[in-house]
């Protein structure tokens, strides 16, 4: 993944001057402009919590929304490495502008590879390569919390429709999408690991607002919880079980696409710390400050970061239309090992980005405050907890031989 794109911010968003879009193709170009318009608006969106609304616009107007939606369906046909670095390049300028995206091509990617020949899953597709139409999720609930794999509310089956009652403890940016892509029981006799995926867009849904979101960081993400109350057409079910979507996809994209956001809030700190540097040493005839051994601190993990993301993503490349090897414990491992190792990574960076900027980052003012920065990275451990995650993969990783050697 690039470190850093060229291109001319170009979008009509909403307090945001209109330019020229971008050429379609021009991914790089496009996600730096949308990065652009997401960076002048980072700080108001992060003090008023509220949604970046100018970001998500600039990326509709940038046709980004359905970049992954095969050119037979209207979008672009990017793959994962695509969609990741716009995810960096977009936590550049707005952890919740990038987040907010991220979320959504997750939701896009288990459409479109769980949808099979399904003609109104293909519509709905078209339509939102067409509309730039934004997906949330509701993947928690009630009792269950942070456990994907479990659902308390079942589809009710009403001739060729369906219904759901949901009540969703999260759906981030649920009030400002144009659709949800929401797990559900079955049936109401079947177990709560026994799921589907179900779309559901505006029309076919309302949201009753459960409780607000005043949090510590990723503050525009919006994530709030509702009653999310649905019918629409049985056809908007997904036709795989959502224990394949999870193995082969949910996982895979999240942890990837989460990471590549985490990176780029990493990458927006050390940048920080290293203009920061570059002014005091300007000022002080070449005299670096004590915080000088920090930033190369932060430099060094950062490469550690992206270089671990960049082998996992080839990974999952290979492997993403094996559904052994995704099922074997060698790539499960990994990938959930990814999502650990990347969310740890980036607290770690900026907190060496915020001690080599010393009180100028620590401060919520000025050019090389990274306060926000690591309010938002702090976010990535507790996404599907750290802790959770590594409690799964012990009993699992305990029958694993240990190499025998550097090579094996």
């Amino acid at each position: 993944m690039a470190a850093s794109l060229t291109g001319e911010a170009a979008t009509r968003a909403a307090g945001a001057a209109s330019a020229e879009v971008s050429p379609l193709g021009d991914w790089p170009t496009r996600a730096r402009a949308v990065s652009a318009v997401a960076a002048r608006h980072a700080t108001a969106v992060d003090n008023e919590s509220r949604f970046p609304a100018e970001a998500i616009e600039a990326a509709k107007a940038e046709r980004l929304l359905g970049l992954m939606v095969p050119k037979s369906l209207g979008g672009e046909g990017a793959g994962i490495a695509d969609i990741a670095d716009v995810c960096y390049q977009l936590a550049q300028g707005c952890a919740s502008s990038a987040m907010t995206y991220a979320m959504h091509q997750i939701k896009v990617a288990c459409i479109l590879r769980h949808m099979r020949s399904n003609a109104v899953l293909e519509g709905l597709m078209r339509r939102l390569a067409r509309e730039q139409l934004l997906l949330a999720s509701s993947t928690t609930e009630g009792q269950g919390g942070g456990n994907v794999r479990s659902s308390e509310a079942a589809i009710e089956p009403q001739g060729n429709r369906i219904s759901l009652e949901r009540r969703a403890t999260v759906i981030s940016y649920g009030a400002y999408a144009d659709g949800i892509v929401t797990t559900a029981r079955r049936a109401a006799d079947a177990a709560a690991s026994d799921q589907v995926l179900v779309v559901f867009l505006k029309n076919d849904y309302t949201l009753s607002r459960l409780q607000g979101w005043d949090a510590l960081g990723m503050r525009g993400t919006c994530s709030e919880g509702y009653t999310l109350r649905a019918n629409a057409s049985a056809e908007q079910i997904l036709p795989e079980p959502y224990e394949i979507i999870h193995q082969q996809t949910m996982v895979p994209y999240a942890h990837l696409l989460w990471g590549s956001v985490w990176s780029g809030i990493a990458a927006a700190a050390a940048t920080r710390a290293q203009a920061f540097l570059r002014n005091a040493a300007r000022h002080a005839n070449g005299q670096l400050p004590p915080g000088a051994p920090q930033f190369s601190k932060a430099l060094s993990l950062l490469r550690t970061l992206r270089g671990m993301l960049s082998s996992s993503l080839r990974a999952y490349e290979r492997n993403m239309d094996d559904p052994k090897a995704i099922a074997g414990l060698e790539f499960q491992s990994m990938i959930t090992l990814t999502k650990v190792e990347a969310s740890e990574l980036a607290v770690s960076i900026v907190m060496h980005a915020l001690r080599a900027c010393g009180l100028s980052g620590y401060r919520r003012d000025g050019e090389f405050s990274v306060e926000r920065h690591l309010r938002d990275v702090l976010s990535s451990p507790i996404m599907i907890n750290n802790e959770r995650i590594l409690a799964n993969l012990a009993s699992s990783m305990l029958m694993t031989p240990l190499p025998a050697g550097l090579r094996d």
